[in-house]
């Protein structure tokens, strides 16, 4: 099965990380002259600045806010610790308020010297605690699962079908899922996984890259879609048939592409969402 093609560039946003260089203001402008309908804001781009203003660009230049990048890291060894990750996760959830995006994106955490166990209860617990507030700011929090191999100190959700469980759970309709093909391509039960996200309204953000092969660096050499050997229209296809009408976000950590012309590298991103998305 494979998705239609995408007539324009109205449903692809560009995580600001992807064009790491710029500035969030020159990614605002770029990106809407490109034709991408949403940004996605990382929470870096907005150090020193408003976000009520920049909130404001972004709805002025005509693009979508579609989420902020990244919550999460509730994993704790004490009790500091843990008040510390839940007052960043507030100040995170009154950023995407600010901004007027509509999900705070997960990055879950782990710990390697507590049990996989260990971490994913203080990662439901820190979730169910914000709970309230998400509900009283109008944002998702969405739970991202990575790749198993970040599964030492970046995340203890490592597939889909436990960041499902998570999920289901908590029983929020304040809670959400972020698909990123990156981390669950790889996945026999994935499909499936994503029709049972659709099915419970927890499907909220669908992001797309590509995975290099040979991939010479397991953080910083993501694909641009169509270079690699991940399925991305398949997969898309699935997301759509579950229910997803959301944005195609394209998150793509480079640092062979960062140094590069980032004008010359949004051109390609324009090119690969159009015909290979």
């Amino acid at each position: 099965m494979k998705a239609q093609p995408l007539p324009d560039l109205s449903r692809c946003a560009v995580h600001t990380v992807t064009t790491k260089p710029w500035p969030i203001g020159t990614a605002i402008e770029k990106y809407a002259r490109a034709g991408f309908g949403g940004i996605t804001v990382w929470r870096d781009t907005l150090v020193g600045r408003d976000p009520l203003v920049v909130g404001k660009q972004i709805r002025d230049a005509g693009l979508r806010n579609t989420a902020l990048v990244r919550g999460g890291f509730f994993c704790y060894g004490n009790e500091e610790e843990r008040a510390k990750a839940l007052e960043d996760n507030r100040l995170a959830l009154r950023e995407a308020e600010a901004t007027g995006a509509p999900m705070v994106v997960l990055v879950c955490g782990a710990r390697p010297e507590q049990s996989l166990g260990e971490s994913r209860e203080q990662i439901r617990d820190g979730i169910a605690e914000l709970l309230p507030e998400a509900e009283a700011r109008g944002v998702v929090l969405a739970i991202e699962p990575l790749h198993p191999m970040y599964a030492d100190t970046r995340s203890a959700v490592n597939t889909l079908a436990s960041a499902n469980d998570m999920a289901e759970g908590l029983d929020s309709p304040w809670v959400g899922l972020a698909v990123d093909v990156y981390h669950l391509w790889w996945d026999p039960d994935l499909y499936a996984q994503i029709r049972r996200c659709g099915k419970n309204g927890n499907l909220t953000a669908f992001h797309v890259c590509d995975w290099r092969v040979p991939t010479e660096d397991f953080l910083l050499d993501r694909g641009l879609m169509g270079e690699g050997c991940i399925d991305v229209p398949g997969i898309r296809a699935v997301v759509e048939e579950a229910g997803f009408t959301g944005f195609n976000e394209v998150e793509i950590f480079s640092k062979r592409r960062w140094e590069g012309d980032q004008d010359a590298w949004l051109a390609d991103i324009a090119r690969a969402c159009r015909e290979a998305v």
